[in-house]
């Protein structure tokens, strides 16, 4: 594999110029326990995400020669169960005429593309071919083809490559399914025109011919360029007499909490168009048709997949079994990407989350709940009756009046899951402080405010702050609590924290980088009492 240390830059990277390659103290203790990693070079978006006999494919945005961005490749991990990872060689390398964009893979049943058999499908990869000053089609982004006869773990680029150009330099980022319609299958291609702003859909019946179909866009939260998205159905609340269709699309910046981030809207789509309802649209002529202070309001009407800082480029899984829609995102911003305090790996991918519709307020909205457990394992954490071990709890039902309350320590090595239901009665305010020290003043700091209905995640004094000017902050997001209660599942790793509310209808992620010392957690209570009907903690490996 030759050494592309020539890649360009992409738009979506941060403004400054990425920090020297170093050898800085290891920082080990930073390596999250049930988060994927490279193990030793940056990671950026998932790609080509699809489950095959048997295994999860996790394809990345890597580059294979260091730990900052460049010489974007697709890295290569395969998972049975969606917590524990077996990182392969390179897949797709980056050569002297192109980088290796994101992506997506199918298993192309049928064999359309004609790279496999009937029997032995192939696995094809359509992904972004960056072209590099000097070569045919330089200065461009154009859609091209890899294929893999061997499950995945050896790939060549097809011949005829690139299959699909626009003579843009900002066309990118394909998601690729198999659709079935009132005239018969074919492939749909979902893909963007970053600048523009712009989601743009194309069909195939061979994966190598493509015919323009439609555009989407731009609406709600378009400040920055459009990146990764996605196009899925889902039965709202189980019904498949009423199944709607998401449209992820991911923007750098303009996101909610600043920086990067995911949007996403529900309609239909129906082989052709996307046509988004009503109640997704926050601006259907985007923000920046707005001025201030409407177009700010606008933003937090946006559906959001995270409205935390560190959850960007989310896409789904090809063929997830039992017909599952299964996500998983980079668990980073582009503020601060090449500047995270960790060597010699740099970046992380957020849980696999499982995506299902519910209504709420006559509109359909996406909830997500991490997934905790391997296929047909029963999800962790368990009911009342589970054993607890180290570094674990179960409470009953009691009250707190101005008080604190302190949960089992960090464990190094593991991940905790942290699941509350809480009724905050006349209190002022409901906290959880994670990775806290000894003297109460640093820690992540989780609250709930009732009267003004805001989750707050804040990791201003969660430890390691200063690497970077925008990495100390405070991320909000509405909640209005059902029957009174408010319910969390929280997952702290060793340097995430990833907050799942009423049941995932609300979610916040955020990194942290806790002193080595700092490992209390507590549950505290102010401003009046609480009543604390279940607290559970439970830990991961």
């Amino acid at each position: 594999m030759s050494n592309c240390l020539d890649a360009a830059r992409p738009e979506t990277a941060p403004a400054e110029t990425s920090p020297a390659e170093s050898s800085p103290p290891e920082t080990s203790r930073f390596r999250p326990a049930i988060h994927f990693t490279a193990r030793d070079t940056w990671l950026n978006d998932p790609n080509g995400l699809v489950f095959h006999d048997g295994l999860y494919h996790l394809f990345f945005q890597n580059n294979p020669y260091g730990n900052v961005w460049g010489n974007m490749s697709w890295g290569h991990a395969t998972s049975s169960d969606l917590l524990h990872w077996t990182e392969h060689p390179v897949a797709i390398a980056c050569d002297e005429t192109e980088d290796i964009f994101s992506g997506s893979v199918v298993v192309d049943h049928g064999d359309t593309s004609g790279f496999g058999t009937d029997d032995a499908p192939a696995l094809v990869a359509i992904y972004t071919s960056a072209f590099k000053a000097g070569t045919e089609h330089g200065g461009t982004q154009a859609q091209s083809l890899a294929y893999s006869t061997d499950a995945g773990m050896t790939w060549r680029k097809y011949a005829g490559n690139p299959v699909l150009s626009r003579g843009s330099a900002n066309f990118r980022d394909p998601k690729v399914f198999r659709y079935q319609g009132e005239h018969g299958a074919c492939w749909i291609m979902v893909a963007v025109e970053a600048a523009q702003q712009k989601v743009v859909f194309y069909r195939s019946e061979d994966l190598k011919a493509w015919e323009f179909l439609s555009d989407f866009g731009p609406a709600n939260a378009d400040a920055g360029e459009w990146e990764c998205p996605d196009l899925f159905p889902l039965p709202v609340d189980g019904d498949p007499a009423n199944t709607k269709w998401v449209l992820i699309v991911n923007v750098n910046p303009g996101a909610v909490a600043g920086g990067s981030g995911g949007q996403y809207f529900v309609g239909q789509f129906d082989g052709e168009q996307f046509l988004p309802d009503a109640g997704s649209l926050a601006a259907p002529d985007g923000l920046s048709s707005l001025a201030e202070p409407a177009a700010a309001a606008a933003l937090k009407q946006c559906l959001w997949l995270d409205w935390g800082r560190d959850c960007y480029a989310s896409v789904s899984f090809s063929d997830a079994p039992d017909g599952r829609r299964i996500i998983i995102g980079w668990m980073n911003n582009w503020d601060y990407a090449n500047h995270l305090p960790t060597y010699p790996w740099r970046s992380s991918m957020t849980l696999a989350r499982d995506l299902r519709l519910t209504a709420v307020d006559g509109s359909a909205r996406l909830v997500q709940q991490p997934i905790l457990a391997g296929p047909g394992a029963k999800e962790v954490p368990g009911d009342a009756a589970r054993q607890v071990n180290a570094g674990q709890m179960n409470a009953g039902h009691f009250e707190l009046r101005d008080a604190a309350f302190r949960l089992p320590d960090a464990v190094p090595g593991s991940a905790q899951v942290i699941e509350a239901e809480i009724l905050p009665g006349n209190a002022e305010r409901v906290a959880l402080r994670l990775f806290g020290s000894s003297d109460g003043g640093e820690g992540a700091v989780l609250s709930y405010d009732p009267a003004d209905a805001i989750l707050t995640l804040d990791r201003r004094q969660s430890g390691h702050t200063g690497f970077h000017a925008t990495f100390a902050s405070a991320e909000s997001a509405p909640l209005v609590l059902e029957r009174g209660v408010l319910t969390l599942q929280i997952v702290v790793d060793h340097c995430s924290v990833e907050v799942f509310a009423q049941g995932g209808e609300v979610v916040l992620t955020d990194l942290i980088y806790p002193d080595a010392e700092n490992r209390e957690n507590w549950l505290s209570v102010e401003g009046g009492q609480a009543t604390i009907q279940k607290l559970a903690v439970s830990t991961l490996t």
